[in-house]
């Protein structure tokens, strides 16, 4: 099911895109509370119990974006198929954060380092975002950053499959964002879908992005969908 939103015209280049996004940079986002509007809740309101009823782990993922001439492009990583979690799936450089970490920013560099072979000196960290809440528990941090362009990526081959960009034009319109569903466990769960080209970019990083969308974009627009019984 598409979702009919009205994108803001805006600039997607990297300078417009932080600079619509900026107000929405919190300082700790681990001290941020709970918001159903940024998490899985969004579609499944049926997940509250197991959502807000337990501990959720906190994790922090990496937007990273590269200037490449005429647009900005965001990376993205598939997953390989033998993970425990989210296996085979599109998803931001990122991971759990470790209490040695000190902070999302750190563990995102050190994630993206650890699976693409980003080295953090070629990364610029511009800022945080507000937690996503995930329904598989975890609260993740975006830390939105620029990349230097024309860095060859090496994916951890114990975790990353392969490292693609995807146009920031393309993720942050929302005439791509769609709905869909799976049932897990004799249980409907819909989330936001983005497919591109092969690519098939959905569930906590569809969430995430189009998150990032309605900060950044779709402010004033459309409703999001509906979540559906």
């Amino acid at each position: 099911m598409r979702v009919e939103t009205r994108t803001h015209p805006g600039d997607f280049r990297t300078d417009g895109f932080v600079e619509r996004v900026r107000p929405f940079f919190v300082d700790d986002p681990l001290a941020v509370p709970f918001d159903a509007g940024g998490s899985d809740l969004t579609l499944n309101p049926s997940f509250a119990a197991q959502m807000t009823g337990r501990r959720l782990k906190d994790a922090a993922v990496l937007v990273g974006l590269v200037d490449r001439g005429a647009e900005t492009r965001v990376i993205l990583t598939q997953r390989t198929e033998h993970l425990s979690a989210h296996a085979g799936q599109v998803a931001f450089p990122g991971g759990k954060i470790d209490a040695e970490d000190g902070s999302a920013i750190v563990t995102a560099l050190r994630e993206a380092e650890e699976e693409i072979g980003l080295d953090r000196v070629n990364v610029d960290p511009i800022g945080c975002l507000a937690p996503y809440a995930s329904g598989s528990g975890y609260r993740i941090v975006p830390v939105i950053a620029r990349v230097r362009p024309g860095l060859d990526y090496v994916p951890n081959p114990h975790e990353v499959a392969d490292v693609f960009e995807v146009p920031l034009a393309f993720l942050m319109d929302g005439a791509n964002h769609r709905v869909g569903s799976r049932v897990w466990n004799g249980r409907t769960g819909w989330f936001y879908e983005m497919p591109y080209g092969e690519r098939y970019i959905w569930g906590v990083t569809a969430g995430i992005l189009r998150q990032i969308w309605e900060r950044a974009y779709g402010r004033g627009g459309e409703a999001i969908a509906e979540p559906r019984p």
